[in-house]
């Protein structure tokens, strides 16, 4: 049986202390760790994508295949990796600005082909590594590095975004509530379509007025309140929910066909089991 301790690395790990990463960390942990039971697939089957940002360092506290890439590409290299080998579960890791910024354009796209990986934005409404510069979801009138006078633009809404542009799994988690936000990295697991989870993820450094209490205030889980997923107005409602109480969970989900499912050549053979027929040593020694 597989288990935490399979998963560590012995790099020291960075992240300053209350920093909600861990919380994301140790849920993506523990959802690898109760899918590989449940679906019955190898350790070897997953693959972390991470960007840049704090949320970057992920990659190297946890003990599986991975890739870490430059700014906001997140999505081009997690659809890659998965339409080369569709096997694979492909969950990828960007931040707030990562995500919603520079990779904003992949985001939506991704999301209408339905490529079927499992996107989690670790969002606290920050450019924390770099100090703490506005980001697209900080709030209106908030003061930053960047905004001494308060933020002068509405913030961006990633779950309407990603509803209007075609994606089959929506959600919210918290990265102070480890049980809610392992059930859904699992659920995106399971989902055979693009899922995207924006996690609240307090960063008490560079925005101590949000912490964990103030969340934990505000959050409720939709799952409690009979919130049908299925229903995509509801989910729009709920995604403009941002007054007063805040809902996690799943917002929306729905079963279509993903991007993988229109390419009929996939049903005959898969691309990395063509390739690996092959001799690859020229190709490689072009690389050396």
């Amino acid at each position: 049986m597989i288990t935490e301790r399979d998963l560590a690395t012995p790099i020291e790990n960075t992240w300053c202390p209350g920093c909600g990463n861990f919380g994301i960390l140790a849920a993506l942990k523990r959802a690898i760790i109760e899918s590989v039971e449940e679906l019955r697939v190898p350790l070897e089957s997953f693959v972390i994508v991470t960007g840049i940002g704090c949320h970057g360092k992920l990659a190297n506290y946890i003990n599986l295949n991975s890739f870490h890439t430059i700014h906001g590409r997140v999505l081009p290299i997690a659809t890659g990796i998965k339409m080369a080998n569709p096997d694979l579960i492909v969950i990828g890791h960007a931040g707030d600005g990562d995500a919603y910024a520079i990779g904003i354009a992949h985001l939506i796209h991704a999301a209408k082909r339905n490529v079927p990986v499992v996107y989690i934005v670790h969002n606290n409404f920050r450019f924390s590594l770099t100090t703490g510069q506005v980001t697209p979801t900080t709030r209106k009138g908030e003061k930053t590095r960047t905004t001494p006078f308060g933020n002068p633009e509405e913030p961006l809404n990633p779950l309407a975004l990603s509803i209007a542009s075609g994606a089959t799994f929506v959600a919210r988690g918290f990265s102070g509530d480890i049980p809610h936000l392992t059930w859904l990295i699992k659920e995106a697991i399971k989902h055979d379509g693009f899922a995207l989870i924006d996690v609240i993820q307090p960063c008490i450094a560079w925005d101590p007025e949000h912490d964990y209490k103030y969340w934990r205030e505000r959050i409720y889980k939709l799952e409690e309140h009979g919130h049908n997923p299925t229903d995509i107005n509801e989910a729009y409602k709920k995604a403009y929910e941002i007054n007063g109480k805040i809902p996690i969970g799943i917002f929306y989900r729905v079963k279509k066909p993903t991007i993988i499912d229109s390419f009929p050549q996939y049903s005959r053979f898969k691309p990395i089991k063509v390739t690996t027929r092959k001799n690859i040593k020229n190709l490689l020694e072009e690389f050396r």
